[in-house]
């Protein structure tokens, strides 16, 4: 049998969204970290928003007027508790 490929919950969805964003150097053009999420363009308008709202990412502005997306404090932190989490439960094999 083929090996079973398993839907992301929520929580994976917001830390990879997060993730993406911090390996690019906590800067990224919308599209692109559109692209890498993996999901579709109503997906991660919903997923975009509600971080936005939640004060985990912020969208900037440079001196050109091009628009960056980056992570907020509050983003980091959930992303550094989310690691130690899922370090919990491999730890225990859960």
């Amino acid at each position: 049998m083929g090996k079973m490929t398993k839907k992301r919950d929520r929580l994976e969805v917001i830390f990879d969204f997060l993730r993406i964003i911090q390996d690019n150097q906590n800067s990224i053009k919308r599209t692109p970290l559109l692209r890498r999420t993996n999901l579709s363009s109503q997906s991660f308008s919903e997923y975009f928003d509600e971080l936005l709202k939640k004060d985990f990412i912020r969208e900037i502005h440079n001196n050109k007027g091009r628009r960056y997306i980056t992570l907020t404090d509050r983003g980091f932190r959930f992303l550094s508790k989310f690691k130690m989490i899922r370090g919990f439960i491999e730890e225990f094999e859960l």
